[in-house]
């Protein structure tokens, strides 16, 4: 049996190299990306020279774009296309809960299916496939597509039948490792003010209960040699903490301590617009400058 032809919409730092293993997993991939499709499109794809255009050529349309605007217009282009092929638009970004449900209106009174499937990992989890996908679609569905969501992500869980509910396990998730770090930056930065070593501080709290993916993994890559280079940027963990916060609201669920973690990821991201998420140390250590 052919497989499908692929569309790829947002051929960026996560975007780039998923089109790239669906390619080399034997997949047609048309691609697609308003900032520039020839400079971005991976060896082995076509290109398109437009949304519209991505959606007459191929039957299952990916996104990864940086927000639910982006997804959003996006969305819309692909409903409002004459002689539509694309039979499912699976949306590997995070956008919030609203975003994807207003997504999913959009291409459903279309006759299109919208898969809500964020991912997390980075950009090194993207380039090997190790990525972990968080999928709110009916189980048919799900089942359907699994054989492209397997090249893309080694850990893919169905969380839920409805678009929103990916969303919702990804802003938890995202919430969860951003106060971690906030919190080891902050820690961390005391020791250091009462003449605690950094890196000694670290193989400490990695031996026992103060242990979590910030002072295992980002700390030793990142912050203690002082590359700051993690690969995920200060600007979108602060969008990503700053959905969990709204959407929690939304919710009605307890979110005192979301405020603050937001707030210092707010400030953060206002001082150091450009910078890598892990420079919230350095930042810290200059007093919050």
């Amino acid at each position: 049996m052919s497989l499908p032809t692929l569309g790829f919409a947002g051929l960026g730092r996560m975007g780039g190299p998923l089109s790239r293993r669906l390619v080399e997993a034997g997949y047609a991939v048309v691609g697609f990306d308003a900032a520039g499709t020839a400079e971005r499109l991976p060896a082995g794809a076509t290109a398109a020279g437009s949304i519209e255009e991505l959606a007459r050529r191929t039957d299952t349309l990916f996104l990864s774009v940086p927000d639910g605007a982006v997804s959003r217009t996006i969305c819309g282009q692909i409903a409002a296309t004459a002689d539509c092929r694309t039979g499912t638009v699976v949306d590997l970004s995070t956008i919030g809960i609203a975003a994807a449900r207003g997504c999913a209106d959009l291409l459903n009174a279309a006759g299109v299916a919208y898969v809500d499937a964020p991912v997390s990992g980075g950009v090194a989890g993207a380039s090997s496939g190790s990525l972990a996908m968080m999928v709110g679609a009916p189980a048919t569905l799900f089942e359907e597509l699994e054989p492209a969501l397997a090249v893309l992500a080694r850990h893919r869980f169905r969380v839920g039948d409805v678009p929103g509910q990916g969303q919702a396990m990804k802003l938890l998730n995202n919430y969860v490792s951003a106060a971690a770090l906030a919190a080891t930056c902050e820690a961390t930065v005391f020791g250091e003010r009462l003449g605690l070593d950094l890196a000694k501080m670290v193989d400490v709290l990695n031996v026992s209960s103060g242990r979590s993916a910030a002072s295992q993994d980002k700390f030793p890559r990142s912050v203690i040699p002082h590359t700051y280079d993690f690969g995920f940027a200060g600007a979108l963990m602060t969008k990503d903490v700053s959905l969990y916060l709204e959407n929690a609201e939304a919710a009605n669920v307890p979110h005192d301590l979301a405020k603050g973690v937001a707030g210092l990821w707010q400030r953060f991201n206002a001082a150091h617009p450009s910078a890598d998420f892990t420079y919230l140390h350095r930042y810290l250590e200059d007093g919050g400058v």
